[in-house]
């Protein structure tokens, strides 16, 4: 008997890759091959790309040199899949031997058959996000409700590399998750590029009022949360934009639904959130925040910033600084601008802020994070949170509560990973809590 085949994977960038990683896993295996997580005893590597960053394409391009080499050894077959951008594409097809849109994922096994004669028959479901996922955790899911995005914010990829929004039918996002549940899953994490404008691609043309034919965000959210069981249930990433009352009033009901929201902001002057196509102004933005933090007080609150926007001004930065301090976020994934080829903002505006400035805007508004960080954090300090135990690391315990703030807790009881555990809070940071288990339930 010949041995399995193996496949190795390497997933760059969102939540979204990794989602999409687990069903690329699931067809894999359903032909017959078997994980490694040793890339050098693979017949198949598998990259999963992101074109957010030059850093991943950079990356890439250094690991597909090594790959090629390997074929002196053994047959090796490298696939190439997630966001990449045409222009990336067409330099990358030499260096890979299947390059292949996520979306059309589904024709990989006959690709595959031609070149591995063992593997198996197998005839996927019509639609990629209709593979069940292997998942790579036991207690912790991602769940996409959509791909695609239709806002076309000028510096970003992602229209280009994913297409317009697609939305799931609501019942296979159900049943998905429902699947979940019956096995104990105690987190759901529901995955868009855009989740607020889940449903909006679909409509009902018969209808004088084009209807809608599937649900809002905001009803989705309402249908899980109505679920009895003990889990938690989070969502990412938001748009200020269709951050919708009807949104908020569910986030508010709390029970599953987490006290926790990202909400980027991208940047502080309303002039750079016009050339980044953002369709709100900071106006709008604060008004949704203030509506957030009144029927959530205790929220936690994320942001994505860019820093060095084409000609972005001292003056215009220092409206970001002073909106981060102004908000007082407890996170925040502050970015310094890299072009995209084929984006609006690469054709349009010059990329003229030097690293050296860029460096120095991050700094600044990472000790503004900083400090408003530890002010949210001290809260927690001294009472008692609920922390979902992801694992352990250097004799620690470590897991999220509804917050998602992380936490070191100081017990080695393995038997707690992937369980819910009251833990009492002895420390506070700027970026993450230490504690120890509570005896009390």
């Amino acid at each position: 008997m010949p041995s399995p085949l193996t496949y190795h994977l390497i997933v760059l960038g969102c939540q979204l890759n990794h989602s999409d990683a687990e069903r690329l896993a699931t067809l894999l295996e359903k032909i017959g091959y078997k994980k490694t997580n040793d890339p050098y005893q693979a017949d198949l590597i598998g990259v999963i790309s992101c074109a957010v960053r030059q850093s991943a394409m950079d990356r890439i391009y250094a690991q597909a040199h090594k790959w090629n080499l390997l074929k002196e050894k053994h047959p090796l077959i490298t696939l190439l899949t997630g966001c990449v951008l045409k222009s990336d594409k067409a330099k990358l097809k030499y260096k890979f031997d299947i390059l292949l849109d996520m979306k059309d994922i589904q024709t990989l096994p006959k690709l595959l058959t031609a070149r591995h004669a063992q593997i198996s028959d197998f005839i996927p479901s019509p639609s990629y996000l209709s593979i069940t996922p292997t998942y790579e955790s036991h207690f912790k899911a991602y769940v996409p409700i959509m791909t695609g995005c239709n806002k076309f914010c000028t510096y970003c990829a992602v229209p280009y590399t994913r297409g317009p929004e697609v939305s799931r039918p609501a019942e296979e996002i159900y049943q998905e998750i429902k699947n979940l549940l019956a096995q104990g899953y105690k987190e759901i994490m529901l995955l868009g590029q855009n989740v607020n404008s889940y449903g909006q691609d679909v409509k009902d043309t018969r209808s004088p009022n084009y209807r809608q034919t599937l649900p809002t965000f905001a009803e989705l959210l309402h249908e899980i949360n109505s679920w009895p069981g003990d889990f938690w249930l989070r969502f990412t990433t938001s748009h200020p934009y269709d951050m919708s009352d009807e949104l908020i009033t569910v986030m508010a009901e709390g029970n599953h639904l987490v006290e926790y929201l990202n909400l980027p902001v991208q940047s502080g002057h309303n002039e750079i959130l016009k050339k980044m196509n953002r369709h709100y102004t900071v106006e709008h933005y604060c008004e949704r925040l203030a509506k957030i933090r009144k029927l959530i007080p205790q929220i936690s609150l994320s942001t994505d910033i860019i820093v060095g926007f084409g000609n972005e001004t001292d003056e215009q930065f220092q409206a970001t600084a002073d909106l981060m301090k102004k908000i007082g976020y407890d996170m925040a994934y502050i970015s310094q601008y890299s072009p995209r080829p084929g984006t609006s903002a690469a054709r349009v505006y010059p990329d003229n802020i030097s690293k050296k400035v860029k460096t120095e805007r991050e700094k600044i508004l990472t000790e503004i994070l900083k400090e408003s960080a530890w002010r949210y954090n001290q809260k927690f300090l001294r009472k008692k949170s609920r922390v979902l135990i992801d694992g352990i690391h250097k004799d620690k315990l470590f897991g999220k509560n509804r917050e998602f703030k992380t936490i070191k807790i100081n017990s080695t009881n393995q038997d707690l990973i992937g369980h819910f555990a009251q833990v009492k809070v002895t420390t506070a940071h700027p970026w993450g809590l230490e504690g120890e288990i509570s005896n009390d339930d």
